[in-house]
Parts: structure tokens; C-alpha cells; sequence
């Protein structure tokens, strides 16, 4: 695939020129902590964003939580010496508590000391996108976002944004200071911001990128009842709804759906799950999340994915 081919959008306002799929780094945090996907080798990690780089893809994202660090040190190595730096994207506001599990903190000095944290780690001078990671706690919305409004202020960020956000939060938050962009779940297993979230995100001109649109490698074709019984202890989809009965028969029949489209469009299924999401109007663009470089080129195509009336009735299981 040629860089040149790889799709772009602007991301809301923020004057961003995005690439329709980021490299997300949730994964590259490792093992050893309460939301780990389990161990990671770290050569992988680099070696799958430079690949990713290499096809164009020119942003990533990240999380101070992913590993308590980790994942952000990872990324920084991949960057340093690069001639040419993707934006980077990450997040605050849970904090490593006792017998690394995640404290939620919203506090002006604690966010002040993760950004600090997360600008050393990465090796840049400034964010070009920080978000609270979640809304909790509920009552220090205002206080961390008013303080992300500060950083934005003081240049320590270019641009700030949320996560997780429901439109009443969203509300609160624009109160204070312009919400920039927005970062919900979305797939074809987590439908339910296009409800409320979406609509009111597009009204607002609030950039959209959403997570897990492959339902966290659930909706990868790869995914398959042997596998998820083989998942290691300390990767946390063993232990979730989605991945266990009765909703695991549901979407491995959605697999096969995605399957014969896929087959169609000479592509994967998760890339056409990926495309799904990309299809709803108000979202900018989808990360996608890899742990090696062979996993990025099925799924970069995904950006220039253009799926039809009967692809879509296909996949909800309409035709």
C-alpha cells in the first residue's frame, strides 16, 4: 500500500489532517497491571509502529494507564530519531495506585503531575492531544477539565479532548472550555453512542475517533472460541461478557457475516469492521490496535474500505 493511498480527514476543528485508521497502543502496555492484554515484547511493539508509519498512518494514541507508562515509553522509543514524528495522542487521569491498580483522579495537581510524566516518557515538547481518560470521578469533571484547558493554554498541549464522555458530561465540560474531540467505544458489538453521543458530537463540530471498532480483536475473523479459552489469565477480555456465552455465539455468527463480505472486497474482517464504523458521519476516524507489524496491513485497507447498501444489510444481518 502506498502512503499516498491512506485516506485523511480532518479531525473536527482542531485543523489536524488525520489518517482514517491510528495506530492505538492500549496493548503495548504489557501484562502485570488490572487492564493488560497480557505480555508484550517491546521489539514487536516498535517494529509494528514503524510499519505503520512506513504505510502512512500518521497518528497514535495512547495512555499514561496503559501499563502505568509502559506503553508510553514504548512509543517514545519508536519516535526518537524519526525525521518525521506522527501526532501523538494520549491521556490522563488514572494515576497508579497500590499493587499497580488504576486510581481515578481528576485533580488539578494529579493531572498536572501524569502530563509531566507523559512528556518525558514520550520525548516531546508538547501533546498534540490530550484527553481525560474517563469522567471519573463524576464530580471532578470540571476541575480536570478546566485544568486541561490550562495546559492547552500554557502549550504544554495542542489540543485537548475527551474520552468515555456521555453528552451531559460533554455539556459541562463545554461550560468551561471547547471540547475538541470526543473518543467512545464503537463497533458492530457496541452500538450504543449512536444514540445521544454521535448525533450531539457531529451538532457540536467535536472531532470523533472512536476505540475497539473491532469489539478489542472480537470482531478480527481471528477470534475463535479455542482461542479465547487459550487467552492467558491476566489478558482482561478471558474474563468478559462479551467473550463468553451467550453473547460469544452472537457475534461469532456476526464474524461469519463480516467473513462473506470480506471475501467480496478481497479484504478482512475486521477491516470491514473497522470500515463499519467509519461509515457513520460523525466519526473522523478509528484505532486500531496492533501488536506486531505483520497485523497492520490487513487492516490499514480499511481506510479506503467503501462498503455498499447490501454490504451494510450483509454485516447487521439484514439481508
Amino acid at each position: 500500500m502506498e502512503q499516498t493511498h491512506l485516506k485523511t480527514t480532518q479531525l473536527g476543528t482542531t485543523g489536524l489532517e488525520i489518517t482514517r485508521i491510528g495506530f492505538g497502543a492500549w496493548a503495548l502496555g504489557g501484562a502485570a497491571y488490572d487492564w493488560g492484554w497480557g505480555a508484550q515484547d517491546d521489539a514487536d511493539s516498535i517494529a509494528a509502529i514503524h510499519h505503520a508509519l512506513e504505510l502512512g498512518v500518521n497518528w497514535i494514541d495512547t495512555a499514561a494507564q496503559y501499563g502505568f507508562g509502559h506503553s508510553e515509553e514504548v512509543v517514545g522509543r519508536a519516535l526518537a530519531g524519526l525525521a518525521e514524528r506522527p501526532y501523538v495522542f494520549t491521556k490522563g487521569g488514572q494515576p497508579e495506585g497500590p499493587g499497580r491498580t488504576t486510581v481515578q483522579s481528576l485533580q488539578r495537581d494529579s493531572i498536572r503531575r501524569e502530563i509531566e510524566g507523559s512528556l518525558s516518557r514520550l520525548g516531546v515538547a508538547a501533546i498534540d492531544l490530550y484527553q481525560i481518560h474517563w469522567p471519573i470521578p463524576d464530580e471532578e469533571i470540571e476541575e480536570g477539565w478546566s485544568t486541561l484547558a490550562e495546559l492547552k493554554e500554557e502549550g504544554l498541549v495542542r489540543h485537548i479532548g475527551v474520552s468515555n464522555f456521555d453528552v451531559g458530561q460533554l455539556r459541562r465540560a463545554q461550560e468551561i472550555a471547547p471540547v475538541e474531540t470526543l473518543q467512545p467505544p464503537y463497533s458492530l458489538v457496541a452500538r450504543e453512542v449512536e444514540d445521544a453521543i454521535l448525533p450531539f458530537a457531529e451538532r457540536e463540530g467535536i472531532g470523533v475517533i472512536v476505540y475497539s471498532p473491532m469489539g478489542s480483536g472480537l470482531l478480527s475473523g481471528a477470534m475463535t472460541r479455542e482461542r479465547i479459552a487459550s487467552l492467558p489469565e491476566d489478558d482482561w477480555r478471558k474474563h468478559s461478557e462479551r467473550f463468553q456465552d451467550p453473547q460469544l455465539s452472537e457475534h461469532l455468527a456476526l464474524v461469519e457475516r463480516l467473513k462473506s463480505v470480506a471475501e467480496r472486497l478481497e479484504t478482512t474482517p475486521g477491516a470491514v469492521a473497522v470500515a463499519w464504523t467509519l461509515r457513520n458521519s460523525a466519526v473522523d476516524s478509528a484505532i486500531v490496535g496492533f501488536r506486531r507489524p505483520d497485523q497492520v496491513d490487513p487492516i490499514l485497507g480499511a481506510a479506503n474500505l467503501e462498503l455498499s447498501g447490501d454490504d451494510m444489510a450483509t454485516i447487521e444481518g439484514r439481508a
